[in-house]
């Protein structure tokens, strides 16, 4: 076979890539300094992000949920407490929202529960607002552990549970994807795993969330197994525990990418935070096509609960551009910018 010259089959091998899907481009997120931005109050998890009647709502927890709401991210919110209607789990912190078109705002919450002095064991519960996030019912415990406590932990928090977590709904409005911190079991199953529920099952959570383990979604939700997309290296019963946690996650725009950033814990007792990392995927539903994360920022530049924001309306915590807002502990001190 006689042979075109090289230009030929670059450009060749560049379009094929681009019908099919496949092509594996470097994406990459930076970060440049930006004009401050201070919440009112207290980041102790994600915090998501909705808009209601044209103004930017945002929830902050510590123990408690807070709705701070204004026209805009970059001025000064307003924040209010949330009032917590036939719930008798707490405490709790909402870390993720979802608004259906008729305006009925989904949220869901890390609780735990003292399993042995001074540890605690989460799990992930479901909200439902029909005012705007003002007022949450309860819809139960949706993601538990099936490992029982293990008040030998060295890690200075928990004795086991899933927690630390996001929730996001693919682009085709089949599932809910849960990727969450498991800290229980053996070490192939803890660090970062996931979950997911149908759609229409979003009113009725309850026994309808189902695991990922062993390449197959069907673990139940309440007390089944899982296997760790991102498994730690060292257990979270130990007390250099070295693993992922804290995943947040958002569609980005501008790359037809699903991002995740992420907090790492090593190698010392009491959760120090060794840095923040970034990783990237183009199907939630393929937990395996998650690319090795990299490092964003160091550790002593960096604090609990990255996620990302995006500018302007409709942009949330759930989707964003090539520039965004970047937060940490309810602070933005940065644009985080995404490129090829």
């Amino acid at each position: 076979m006689r042979f075109r010259n090289s230009s030929y089959w670059i450009r060749l091998a560049v379009l094929f890539l681009l019908i099919t899907g496949t092509a594996a481009l470097a994406q990459r997120a930076t970060l440049r300094p930006a004009e401050p931005i201070v919440l009112p109050g207290i980041s102790d998890s994600n915090s998501p992000v909705h808009w209601k009647d044209g103004k930017f709502v945002m929830f902050q927890s510590l123990g408690l949920p807070l709705m701070a709401q204004g026209t805009r991210q970059s001025e000064t919110l307003k924040a209010k407490g949330v009032l917590l209607k036939n719930i008798s789990r707490v405490p709790l912190w909402i870390e993720s929202t979802w608004v259906d078109e008729d305006g009925t705002l989904y949220a869901w919450y890390h609780h735990e529960r003292w399993a042995c002095n001074p540890l605690a064991v989460p799990a992930i519960g479901a909200l439902v607002s029909t005012d705007g996030g003002f007022s949450f019912s309860d819809l139960g415990i949706i993601l538990e552990s099936g490992y029982s406590a293990d008040c030998n932990a060295r890690n200075g928090i928990f004795a086991g549970g899933h927690g630390d977590f996001t929730v996001l709904l693919d682009r085709w409005r089949q599932h809910f994807y849960f990727y969450f911190t498991n800290y229980s079991g053996p070490l192939s199953s803890q660090g970062v795993a996931v979950a997911r529920m149908a759609f229409n099952d979003r009113r009725r959570p309850v026994g309808q969330v189902w695991k990922f383990q062993d390449n197959n979604w069907g673990e139940p939700g309440l007390g089944g197994r899982v296997t760790a997309i991102l498994p730690a290296r060292v257990s979270w019963n130990r007390s250099e525990t070295d693993s992922f946690w804290g995943p947040a996650l958002h569609w980005n725009t501008f790359l037809n990418q699903y991002v995740m950033l992420l907090s790492r814990s090593c190698c010392a007792p009491k959760w120090p935070q060794e840095g923040v990392y970034v990783s990237f995927n183009p199907d939630l539903s393929n937990p395996h096509s998650w690319s090795p994360p990299t490092k964003l920022l160091d550790g002593k530049d960096a604090q609990w609960y990255p996620q990302v924001v995006g500018i302007g309306p409709p942009l949330t915590d759930k989707i964003a551009g090539r520039i965004a807002r970047f937060y940490m502990a309810g602070e933005s001190r940065w644009f985080i910018v995404f490129d090829y």
